[in-house]
């Protein structure tokens, strides 16, 4: 079974990592393919909502509480600890492609997403990069497109990560 590629949407705080990650989404599924994609949230997280019976189980001590649908499946787990992202990535089947937003500081290969007005310089080292999404052009040896550019940065995805897997 073939290891499912995983590409790193990062940049400081509004940036534009979400509205590319949702362009680059929109133009992957029109070309076929399957994306799970993965946010890193250092604040921490609560999706679930007071009262409602996933909410009343979890208080009343559950450690995993699983809410299923015929459309949907939801895992929320207490954990002691902040997950690898490996083993979140492990979870995760039947796609041929998994995005995250964030983990800036992981070990995969990485889209950096930056705008002049925010930050004027680079928050990864050239080598972590595949590419850069700004406003305006870095010369690092990697790809640079306008932040705007989904179908160009898709293209590079295909050409890098996808294609390569068909054979």
């Amino acid at each position: 079974m073939r290891s499912i590629p995983v590409l790193s949407i990062v940049g400081t705080s509004n940036s534009g990592k979400t509205t590319l990650i949702e362009k680059m989404l929109k133009e992957l599924k029109t070309r076929g393919y399957q994306v799970a994609t993965i946010k890193h949230d250092i604040h921490g997280i609560d999706v679930d909502k007071p009262g409602k019976d996933t909410w009343r189980h979890a208080k009343a001590g559950a450690d995993v509480v699983v809410i299923a649908s015929p459309v949907k499946l939801v895992f929320i787990e207490k954990l002691a600890d902040e997950p690898d992202l490996d083993a979140i990535i492990a979870r995760i089947k039947n796609v041929d492609l998994v995005l995250t937003e964030g983990y800036k500081n992981g070990n995969k290969p990485k889209i950096e997403v930056c705008r002049v007005a925010i930050r004027s310089e680079l928050i990864t080292p050239p080598e972590q990069l595949v590419a850069i999404a700004s406003d305006i052009c870095f010369n690092v040896g990697v790809p640079c497109f306008d932040i705007n550019d989904a179908t160009g940065l898709v293209d590079l995805v295909e050409e890098k990560f996808l294609k390569p897997q068909a054979t």
